[in-house]
């Protein structure tokens, strides 16, 4: 059975998607990007943005019952592989040992042009938590 996450805000709604979807003891988050609670792009470059999208992936994470620790595969990607140091140190910040699976992508752009990096993720959910 599929359950929707949702958080509030949720920001994905007028654009039909879900922040997340749980299935059994799986969570399937969508990309989250450097957005405040209003849906803007935050200012300040791509560390504020990876700030803020981290922020909005453990927000969609705990709706669903998980935590940034139970992330066991994570995609991110970035409109310029330049900032490639900055992704490692966010990792470094937001995630610990045994690291996730990970993929890193440069694409030409995101759902904002203002959009410098978005995180999906698939995370585990706890017995204790769900």
């Amino acid at each position: 059975m599929l359950e929707r996450i949702v958080t509030e805000p949720d920001n994905y709604a007028p654009f039909l998607l879900s922040q997340g979807i749980r299935f059994g003891n799986l969570l399937f988050i969508s990309g989250q990007a450097g957005a405040d609670d209003g849906g803007r792009i935050v200012d300040g470059g791509f560390r504020a943005q990876g700030e803020q999208a981290f922020a909005n992936l453990r927000r969609a994470l705990e709706a669903g019952g998980s935590s940034l620790k139970d992330v066991i595969k994570v995609t991110i990607f970035v409109t310029d592989m330049g900032h490639f140091p900055d992704v490692v140190e966010l990792r470094r910040t937001y995630f610990s040992e045994p690291y996730p699976a990970d993929t890193i992508a440069e694409i030409k752009a995101l759902y904002d042009p203002k959009a410098m990096i978005e995180i999906e993720a698939i995370a585990a959910i706890d017995e204790g938590h769900g």
